[in-house]
């Protein structure tokens, strides 16, 4: 499902800096909101391109099911004039992919769909259930599902081996790409599952301490860790994460995790989770492998998509009949927001 999701929402950016999204509680209907003949025409684009009530509307579905906080947004003209974008956007570029591309996509569209009818089918009401509360058919999800991977592996295709060298040498420089070896136990001020209190700040730092002192004094980090750490994701590694990626810890964790002397029991460090007691045992910066240029392709193709959406778009439309968003609105969170951004539930999570 994660890569589903992702060939879905490559152009969240698009909307992520939308303002004056609808404050009105989501729908107590999920399926479509649509006024007007689904046989209507909403807009029209260069070379002949048009788009109907029933295809926007199915468009917007499917991305709804799979993201339903969009519901509350379904009516907000903002909202739909972003869907509106993407859309020609996905239409326009997908039609540009060549035989390569799309027969490539198409074995991952045939992979997605079985994952996704399995993922569905084993939800309350099974599949068709699903697709009945989105107003959709299953072709409508295929359908945008072969134009987001025609789009992006159009956009891959045209990325060369000398722009992917440079954009990690970019990022390399800026630390995006390091990784150590952490060894830490954590000493909670809440249980992981629950949040409920287990013991105050001062407490905890007692704890931190004493574990400290049975490591200086020669106790089995790996031992301990499974006796004391409150790290859910760790403790029974032994306290170890083995060449993590440092930027996805919190602050705190991260930049001991950057400082500390090699090898060395350091003493607690305070984090939002609590202390922690931390042994780096190394550090080195990833590697350009054959995984991390698949992932930069994929950071490059999706920043020329957006560039290619704010700033080609506008020459594309011919007419636009939606709704148009008030001229000052009020500031509100995206609905494009990504469930990825919250908190992770671990200091130290993947």
């Amino acid at each position: 499902m994660v890569a589903l999701l992702v060939a879905f929402s490559v152009l969240s950016a698009c909307g992520s800096k939308k303002e004056g999204a609808a404050t009105a509680s989501p729908s107590p209907s999920a399926a479509a909101t649509a006024t007007g003949n689904p046989a209507d025409v909403i807009a029209t684009y260069k070379e002949g391109g048009k788009i109907t009530r029933g295809e926007f509307d199915s468009f917007i579905n499917v991305n709804k099911m799979f993201s339903p906080q969009l519901a509350q947004f379904m009516t907000d003209p903002a909202f739909q004039q972003d869907m509106l974008k993407q859309m020609v956007t996905f239409r326009v570029l997908s039609a540009k992919a060549d035989d390569k591309v799309k027969a490539d996509a198409d074995k991952q569209v045939t992979e997605q769909m079985k994952a996704i009818t399995d993922y569905f089918g084993k939800q309350e009401g099974g599949m068709d259930k699903q697709l009945k509360d989105n107003g959709i058919e299953l072709k409508d999800i295929e359908s945008l599902m072969k134009m987001s991977f025609y789009t992006m592996g159009s956009m891959e295709s045209k990325i060369t081996d000398k722009a992917v060298q440079d954009s990690y040498n970019e990022q390399a420089a800026a630390h995006a790409f390091d990784i150590a070896t952490v060894s830490h136990i954590l000493i909670s001020l809440k249980d992981a599952a629950t949040q409920k209190d287990l013991r105050t700040k001062d407490e905890a730092l007692a704890r931190a301490k004493e574990v400290k002192g049975k490591l200086d004094s020669g106790g089995d980090f790996a031992a301990l860790a499974k006796e004391y750490s409150d790290d859910p994701g760790s403790k029974d590694a032994g306290g170890t994460y083995k060449d993590a990626d440092i930027n996805q810890w919190v602050p705190e964790f991260k930049e001991a995790a950057s400082t500390l002397p090699l090898n060395k029991i350091s003493d607690p460090v305070e984090s939002s989770f609590g202390y922690h007691v931390m042994k780096v045992e190394s550090r080195s910066t990833k590697q350009l492998d054959d995984t991390l240029k698949t992932q930069i392709k994929s950071q490059l193709a999706e920043k020329s998509l957006s560039e290619f959406a704010e700033k080609e778009y506008p020459n594309l439309i011919e007419t636009n009949n939606l709704p148009k968003p008030e001229a000052n609105p009020a500031p509100a969170a995206s609905p494009a927001a990504s469930p990825a951004a919250s908190p992770a539930a671990s200091p130290a999570a993947k």
